[in-house]
């Protein structure tokens, strides 16, 4: 499968890049400004988590709602930083 390819099945589903781009750096903005400080006093996994949930909201947001594997990994994200509070690195 050649780049092409893939960014035309990732558009279809997702819808434009551009448009994706503005939704998440949207929602991004929106939690780092109301966090402040709080931002920088998390650990590295829970800021990634965060900007990847921002990211998948992003792509429902500007695409194919019902496609399940975007709920799957918000789902993910969240369970990788609440099993590691518990004690469960993954």
């Amino acid at each position: 499968t050649d780049v092409a390819q893939v960014l035309t099945e990732r558009g279809s589903r997702y819808g434009k890049f551009k448009d994706h781009a503005v939704v998440t750096q949207t929602i991004k903005g929106v939690i780092k400004a109301h966090m402040g400080p709080k931002w920088d006093d998390m650990d590295d996994d829970q800021r990634e988590a965060v900007e990847m949930i921002c990211h998948k909201l992003g792509r429902i947001a500007n695409g194919d709602t019902n496609y399940a594997d975007s709920w799957v990994d918000i789902a993910g994200y969240a369970k990788l930083v609440s099993d590691r509070l518990e004690g469960i690195e993954r």
